[in-house]
């Protein structure tokens, strides 16, 4: 085995060093270097670094100590050995002692005593390097940690101090409350909005201070979710005028299991926005109800014309006309769609409920679909359970709308051939009904905009549709109580529900109500 320790061997004996230089070489120590005069060993350490410096004790020109020390200030990580007689026995020990050597070996010497302590010499010699290198590196460490945790303290500083004057010039009002409900913080603009100073707004618990009727919001700080809090007012304490708010809510967990979690609300002044909303439907309202007179003058002209009572009309005049008659009856249907989502919208439907046997609405609905079913080629399987002795009790044309809508969906993207599958039951007191179709289904991503104000499905492909149906047929199911929802999966096609809780009538009911 081949070893590349470094290692100067210093004795005035020629003999001792020519002796050495045979043990070692036969060890495989290639890198060792033989000395008999201090003066010249030394001159050689000054230019070459050494693991591992052995030296006799008794010399001429310079003991062994004494050469060691020096040898030492220029390599204070090598390990020095010192080989001395039984007789100076007592000043190698002091000489460990005081100078820092490793070891000193008595004359005469065991071979192999000798080839283990230069390893453990070695072996000393690195790790002490190791050591000061990491020293070393421990120490730039540090100061860079100090220079770091420096910056990262100015930063934090600077952070907490724009925080401060973002959320002390915030528009919205930003309170926060213990888990129990009571007001730990609030910025100015929350005691602007609620006419009260930081100091009374402390003396407040969460009730004390919002107006709703949703009694969910009395369970807030039991969730920990983000949540959006709407149809909320607050009272200005100094005018008692009530402002509408909007608040976003977000739990801020405790630092250590002894302390509790604080919740943050951001309040937002919402009186404008309801009053621009209003204006909106408002304008949309008187909009759409105009233009429903010229849409049927337009329909009813166009009608005489096909009819034949203004005269007779070549093949290609009927069919121009015939879709002009079908563009106005679209814009009608859109119009007639429209004001029906603002009168949910505001508040201004009444439903009308009547008892009716939903198995013969559902058989009229299929009916009015099936032409369009027939020139697709497509089949329409009905699966009715419990139906035929119950009636419900809805409003019959308002769920009649929602349910053409939903089968007109399935006809519309189920492909030529394919089948429509449509399910009704009656369990216990709640009404279930499902439309699916074999379609291209949608992305699971997409079904939430589904139900919105003018959405048109996914963002691959859009629909020439309004983007009003499945939303006002959410609105008329919301109006009923009930619920309405999608289950699809792209390729697979699209189910869509809805659930009428307690719609099914005793017997001994009336025939006539109005919600």
């Amino acid at each position: 085995m081949q070893f590349s320790y470094k290692i100067l061997i210093l004795d005035d004996d020629k003999l001792v060093t020519s002796s050495l230089r045979s043990l070692l070489a036969l060890e495989g120590f290639n890198h060792a270097v033989f000395y008999n005069n201090p003066i010249d060993a030394l001159e050689y350490l000054r230019n070459n670094p050494c693991d591992v410096i052995i030296s006799d004790f008794m010399m001429p020109q310079m003991n062994g100590i004494e050469f060691l020390s020096e040898a030492k200030k220029l390599y204070p990580n090598a390990s020095m050995i010192l080989l001395t007689g039984y007789a100076d026995k007592e000043n190698a020990i002091k000489a460990i002692n005081e100078v820092g050597l490793y070891k000193y070996i008595e004359k005469p010497w065991d071979n192999d005593e000798l080839i283990i302590n230069i390893k453990n010499a070695y072996e000393r010699s690195h790790l002490t390097a190791q050591l000061e290198e990491k020293n070393r590196q421990l120490e730039k460490y540090n100061i860079h940690l100090e220079e770091l945790v420096r910056e990262k303290t100015a930063n934090i500083i600077e952070m907490n101090e724009r925080l401060s004057a973002i959320i002390n010039n915030c528009a919205d009002g930003i309170i926060i409350f213990s888990s129990s409900g009571s007001v730990m913080d609030a910025n100015p603009a929350c005691e602007s909005l609620f006419g009260l100073s930081e100091e009374i707004l402390k003396t407040k618990k969460f009730n004390d201070l919002f107006i709703t009727k949703d009694t969910d919001l009395e369970n807030v700080f039991n969730d920990k979710s983000e949540k959006l809090l709407r149809d909320i007012e607050i009272e200005n304490a100094v005018n008692g005028n009530k402002i509408p708010v909007e608040i976003s809510s977000a739990f801020i967990p405790p630092k250590t299991t002894a302390e509790e979690g604080t919740y943050v609300f951001v309040i937002r002044n919402v009186n404008l926005q309801k009053d621009m909303e209003r204006l909106r439907e408002d304008f949309i309202a008187t909009l759409t109800h105009d233009l429903r007179t010229p849409s049927l003058a337009a329909i009813q002209t166009l009608e005489y014309f096909l009819n034949g009572k203004l005269g007779e009309l070549s093949e290609k005049q009927k069919m121009l006309l015939s879709t002009m008659k079908k563009s106005n009856e679209d814009m009608l249907g859109l119009v007639n769609t429209l004001l029906e989502v603002y009168k949910y919208e505001s508040g201004r439907l009444r439903l009308v409920k009547t008892p009716f046997m939903f198995n013969l609405l559902l058989d009229e609905c299929i009916e009015q679909v099936k032409p369009i079913a027939d020139a697709k080629n497509q089949t329409i399987e009905k699966i009715y359970k419990n139906l035929d002795s119950s009636e419900i009790l809805a409003d019959r044309n308002e769920i009649r709308r929602v349910i053409i809508n939903l089968l007109g969906n399935a006809v519309n993207y189920t492909p030529n051939g394919g089948i429509i599958e449509i399910k009704a039951e009656i369990e216990d007191k709640d009404l279930h009904f499902s439309v699916k179709d074999n379609g291209e289904g949608i992305y699971k991503k997409d079904i939430p905009k589904l139900f919105k104000r003018f959405s048109q499905g996914t963002q691959e492909k859009r629909s020439i549709s309004t983007g009003l149906g499945l939303y006002l047929s959410k609105q008329i199911i919301d109006a009923h109580g009930g619920k309405i929802w999608l289950e699809s999966d792209k390729g697979k096609g699209s189910e869509f529900f809805f659930l009428l809780p307690d719609s099914v009538m005793a017997k001994e009911e009336d025939k006539l109500w109005t919600a």
